[in-house]
């Protein structure tokens, strides 16, 4: 027998164990059934390393902090810096550089710290281990574990690395948050095929996964990054997270932007200096002052609170944000892949369907809480009433040894879930199990698939009860319980198709049967359930969708997104899950399989990705394929999930969105979102959410964006025509500040416009400033700047002193904006209607402290000297808000204009 081939990297790295005998996998580990010696231990360790994953190089905070700089509009304010610093003008240089160093402050409190995904698999590894040293058994820290170890396994143990399975009995280990499996996996010591998928190599125990019952020994195969787990810690280290469409947008703007103020700063300084013969200093005064006005340096804080305010009221709905950008994100968004187990489903086994001879109860509820009720073609049942009924739901509530338990709210099974949903039917039936004495019992083995137990019951009859796999006990039972309580001959037939109606519907099927014994019977073995069985029923368990998360996918299809499930299980379960989710028709579902994936090149990986709608026994690697073949085909993809599995494709979506409370830890670190209630209907809250904050960042952009373009109107107007400047630098980073931090910030409280989840989300690569918004912002800035100008020119003419004609222009800008602000409230809505003024109570007050800030920037005398103002009488004052006034009307006509025009 040839043993596996091992690698020239590392001498114990050996090739599909899973699919070599026991014998063949310790000659090429050259270990043994009673294990390693503690020198050959040791040398092994300083070969391969300790049993633990690497920990990740991360960006200080200094790097971290200074790469917010990192923007081509942050260059062109740093230029002016630099510029005003050397012509002496140290006010100006000092508030361009504080507005540069608030923005990159806000973004670095606000950065997310996906790195913290890798510590949170580093949390899966157990810490100790039962090792087999110098043929004794120890326990051991587990970092100290190597290829070759021999391991023990015991119920509740966390599996501390990959072991090749060696020796079980009744071994089952949870596998979900690796696999996705929903239920736990029987264990065994045969090889497998050496093409299974994780989710089917039954003769491994992997890393970080769970013993559920049963015990084993196993060989270590591999530790630390070598591992299962340690491939997915590579996977998440490995993975580029992309920009989000409106950081993607934002840039492309904002190099746009950067481009033409270069350009005409530089024509301001060509025609200064050879039109008119001005002073260097005068003209690189002015070209800074137009530079600086046009650069719209509130806007990144603008975007940063907008976000937050979206965040926050998130928070309120159960969904807690990593990361500000991602509630935007999730508003752009095209395709949400969803993982079945614990996102869509409860990850909480329930009874659905009893079938006995007198017909096919249903039960209500879902999950392990003991509240529902059992009918029978809509009526009620009263157990004393259904013996058949009763009968079946003693053998399984009596041969079980989970219970369900109340731990702060929430009821959880302290067992197989299998059982457990069986004991909750028990409850719901309002069968007690108190008074059954258990004498003897045959646990449930892979091999044989049943359990059994030998029982008095309450009345003093003595009875062998069966539960397990329906084939199992069909093959033990020559008789059935008729629905009036006779022992009838077995109607096989009658039960393989209810069998096959079950399982079409992706419920797991067990069946339960029993007999009565003598009293003097004690003891249990096999022989006792060959044959002579009554068999009495069916029982059809799943782990049941959310109700919340039927009713979100449809409002996500109604919304112009499409949901595709991504699942470990087989695929037969994950289409009759898909078909009950909402997904489509059973019949008309596209369901593929890993084993497709994994045959696909890029370009067919693509068109299946697109095409499918269920993706089957799929692994870690698949979900981060499925996710960047549909990137690549130009989507915004959302991926949910509560596993470790889950955890490389969450991080390189555009938006990962993690369950809180039954998500693993390495998800939640990995994840944008985190889902505090796990309910799937918040993500449908969140796209909701995030289309109203893009909305009103376009408002934001719409309204500030004259208030620049005004700005710069006015100086280049100045050099061009060789007049004095209406504005100075400072002055102009005031009005830019003051409008941004207060009118602008109202806009973040705008809420949804009426029928946004009606609408399909919007293509991606669509620019955030559509010719209808660049229409809309000439005119405004025409309009503001022509009028600022205006003012300035006709005050100067009538003699008034330059710092009072240059206070009297930035109080033109200032209430000009202030009026504008109500016309941008409604991207094409008239704003003249008395409900629409009064909707948004923070654009009034924005509006009553932005003229609380003017008034002081006009009287008090500090102001007077940081930024060269000088008072107004009360009759200057009239002019800028006729200014306004003219303002609001021109563009509620223009909009009424474009709205005939549409229609």
């Amino acid at each position: 027998m040839n043993a596996p081939s091992r690698t020239p990297e590392n001498p114990f790295d050996i090739d599909q164990p899973h699919a070599q005998p026991p014998e063949a996998v310790l000659a090429a580990l050259a270990s043994r059934p009673e294990g390693l010696s503690t020198a050959e231990a040791d040398d092994r360790l300083a070969q391969v390393g300790p049993n633990r994953l690497p920990e990740p190089p991360r960006d200080g905070p200094l790097k971290r902090f200074f790469k917010h700089f990192h923007d081509i509009l942050i260059y062109v304010l740093l230029a002016a810096a630099g510029i005003t610093a050397a012509l002496g003008h140290w006010i100006d240089t000092g508030v361009i550089l504080g507005v540069v160093v608030i923005n990159a402050f806000i973004g670095f409190l606000q950065e997310g710290k996906a790195e913290e995904a890798l510590a949170g698999i580093r949390k899966l590894l157990s810490l100790h281990a039962l090792v087999r040293r110098d043929g004794q058994w120890r326990d051991l820290d587990a970092e100290a574990l190597v290829p070759g170890d021999i391991v023990r396994l015991r119920s509740g143990d966390r599996v501390p690395a990959d072991l090749r399975l060696i020796e079980v009995t009744q071994l089952r280990i949870e596998e979900s948050a690796l696999t996705g499996e929903s239920l736990p996996v029987d264990k065994q010591c045969t090889a497998v095929a050496a093409s299974a998928s994780v989710g089917d190599r039954a003769s491994m125990a992997f890393a970080g996964t769970m013993v559920t019952s049963g015990r084993g020994v196993g060989v270590v195969t591999a530790t630390g990054p070598r591992t299962e787990l340690g491939r997915i810690n590579r996977l998440m280290a490995e993975v580029q997270t992309l920009q989000t469409p409106l950081t993607r947008q934002m840039a492309r703007f904002g190099k746009q932007l950067s481009v033409v103020i270069v350009a005409l700063a530089l024509l301001m300084l060509a025609v200064g200096l050879g039109l008119h013969g001005q002073p260097l200093g005068d003209v690189l005064l002015a070209a800074i002052g137009f530079a600086v006005a046009a650069i719209p340096e509130g806007l990144p804080a603008i975007l940063s609170i907008t976000l937050a305010l979206g965040v926050q009221r998130m928070a309120r709905r159960r969904a807690i944000t990593r990361k500000l950008t991602a509630v935007e994100t999730l508003g752009s968004v095209t395709v949400i892949c969803s993982d079945k187990t614990g996102t869509l489903t409860r990850n909480e086994m329930t009874v659905r369907h009893v079938v006995t001879r007198a017909g096919c109860y249903d039960v209500s509820g879902a999950g392990y809480a003991p509240n529902g009720t059992i009918t029978l073609d809509g009526a009620l049942v009263s157990l004393p009433e259904h013996l058949h009924l009763q009968a079946l739901i003693e053998v399984v509530a009596v041969a079980n040894d989970a219970q369900v338990v109340e731990e702060d709210g929430q009821w959880k099974v302290a067992g197989e879930p299998t059982e457990g949903a069986l004991r909750t039917l028990a409850h719901k039936a309002g069968f007690d199990t108190d008074g059954h004495e258990r004498h003897a019992s045959i646990p449930f083995e892979s091999a044989n698939k049943f359990m059994a137990t030998l029982n008095t019951t309450p009345s003093g009859q003595r009875r062998i009860l069966l539960k397990g796999a329906p084939d199992r006990l069909l093959d033990r039972c020559p008789h059935e319980l008729g629905a009036q309580g006779q022992i009838e001959p077995l109607d096989r037939p009658y039960w393989e198709a209810q069998i096959d109606r079950l399982s079409r519907e992706g419920l797991r099927v067990l069946a339960a049967a029993a007999r009565e014994t003598h009293a003097g019977h004690a003891e249990l073995s096999l022989a006792d359930v060959e044959d002579d069985m009554v068999f009495l029923g069916l029982v059809g368990i799943t782990d049941p969708p959310r109700p919340e998360a039927i009713q979100a996918i449809a409002a996500c299809r109604g919304a112009g997104i499409r949901v595709k499930m991504i699942t470990g299980d087989h695929a037969g379960t994950a289409r009759a899950i898909g078909s009950e989710m909402g997904l489509g028709d059973a019949s008309g579902l596209t369901v593929i399989t890993g084993a497709e994936l994994d045959a696909a090149d890029e370009a067919t990986l693509q068109t299946l990705a697109q095409r499918g709608d269920i993706f089957a026994r799929t692994s870690p690697e698949h979900k981060l394929r499925l996710v960047q073949a549909l990137q690549a085909s130009g989507e915004v993809v959302a991926m949910t999930g509560d596993g470790v599995n889950d955890a490389p494709a969450l991080k390189r979506a555009d938006v990962g969105v993690a369950m809180g409370i039954k998500g693993t830890e390495a998800t939640k670190e990995a994840a944008d979102i985190v889902l505090a209630d796990d309910n799937f209907a918040t993500i449908a809250h969140a796209i909701e959410e995030g289309r109203t904050i893009y909305d009103n960042l376009r408002k934001a952009i719409l309204f500030i964006l004259p208030t620049n373009g005004a700005q710069g109107l006015v100086m280049l107007a100045a050099v061009v025509f060789g007049l004095t400047l209406p504005l100075t630098p400072v002055q102009i980073l005031w009005v830019n500040m003051v409008v941004a931090v207060t009118l602008a910030l109202a806009l973040a409280f705008e809420p949804a416009e009426p029928g946004v989840m009606q609408r399909p989300p919007r293509k991606p690569g669509t620019p955030i400033m559509g010719g209808a918004m660049l229409w809309r912002v000439a005119i405004v800035s025409l309009l503001i700047g022509g009028a600022t100008m205006l003012a300035f020119e006709v005050e100067l003419w009538r003699g008034m002193e330059l710092d009072v004609a240059r206070t009297m222009a930035v109080n033109t800008l200032v209430i000009a904006q202030a009026f504008y602000l109500f016309n941008s409230r409604f991207l094409a809505a008239s704003s003249l209607s008395r409900p629409h003024l009064f909707t948004n109570r923070a654009a009034w007050v924005a509006v009553g402290v932005l003229m609380l800030l003017q008034s002081a920037f006009v009287y008090l005398p500090a102001m007077h000297t940081a930024f060269g103002t000088a008072p107004l009488h009360w009759h200057h004052w009239l002019a800028p808000m006729g200014v306004g006034m003219a303002v609001f009307l021109v563009i509620e006509a223009e909009k009424a204009w474009m709205r005939r025009r549409r229609a």
